[in-house]
């Protein structure tokens, strides 16, 4: 039991949060039929990239085995067999499916998003990931998916800016996620994904410094605009850019200095000062939004 809870990966479900944001910024927090139709879709797209966890463990068996680190992976390990991962994949697909069947309003479209991230990421196990670049904005807008969806299913438009702003994020993350495989083939002579000889540390760094600064001058942008502006009465948005800029910084050291980038999810499970900063800038919102 243990091994199958593994391979769906439930600590990485704190990424699909990105399907509350749009519920956050609308000001529907507190709205009920809003909060239900948020954590159903959350849960929908969990099952859903769980689905998409197993059919990668299975399409990676042999190169997992071969990886210090993923070799301990339960269909890598042994420990699941490939029969089990697919019947788990199944299963998971169909528990997403069901989930999203209840939603309140706009079920169809919502499940569509929910589908074509399916499809994407199946596309992305097989073909896309072998490909550098294209793999890591595969990944980003998988990103932009949850915040679609997640908005679908409050019926809230989302704006262009949270798009930017997600895309760019989840660029950033992907490219330092790319700097330990990088640094672990330095290491070992051996390319972790068969994409990792089509990068290197000059080209990793040069374009996590290129994201992680449009990233930030995204925000600040968001943050003066005139309609933002308005729309939260709030003529000192700008000042939660502290937030971001040393959040950035953070990351930035913890993948440079610390080298410690292969996870972004651990990172913020575990780092007490990525925690801080990221509580301190939910925090300002709610009682600028609330």
């Amino acid at each position: 039991m243990k091994k199958t809870l593994s391979l769906i990966r439930p600590h990485q479900w704190i990424k699909n949060g990105f399907v509350l944001i749009p519920m956050f910024f609308a000001g529907r927090l507190l709205n009920a039929d809003d909060a239900i139709a948020s954590v159903v879709t959350f849960f929908a797209f969990s099952f859903a990239a769980s689905a998409i966890y197993c059919f990668n463990d299975i399409v990676d068996v042999e190169a997992d085995r071969r990886h210090p680190v993923k070799c301990r992976r339960p269909i890598a390990s042994g420990a699941v067999s490939i029969a089990t991962g697919y019947a788990l994949m199944a299963i998971l697909v169909l528990l997403s499916a069901l989930l999203l069947f209840f939603l309140p309003q706009r079920a169809g479209e919502t499940a569509g998003i929910v589908l074509f991230y399916l499809l994407l990421n199946v596309g992305y196990c097989i073909w896309l990931k072998r490909h550098a670049i294209i793999d890591v904005c595969t990944v980003a807008f998988g990103f932009v998916l949850r915040i679609l969806a997640g908005g679908m299913a409050c019926d809230v438009a989302v704006s262009n800016w949270l798009v930017l702003m997600t895309f760019l994020l989840a660029l950033f993350l992907s490219f330092a996620k790319r700097r330990d495989d990088v640094l672990r083939m330095n290491e070992t002579g051996e390319a972790p994904r068969r994409n990792t000889i089509r990068y290197n540390l000059t080209f990793v760094n040069q374009a996590i410094t290129i994201t992680g600064t449009v990233t930030l001058v995204c925000y600040i942008m968001y943050t003066v605009s005139p309609e933002v502006v308005s729309r939260f009465n709030a003529p000192y948005l700008y000042l939660t850019s502290i937030f971001v800029l040393v959040g950035l910084l953070r990351y930035m050291q913890l993948t440079v200095v610390d080298e410690v980038s292969g996870d972004p999810t651990k990172i913020l499970l575990r780092d007490r000062f990525t925690q801080a900063i990221v509580v301190a800038w939910i925090m300002v919102f709610l009682l600028i939004i609330y």
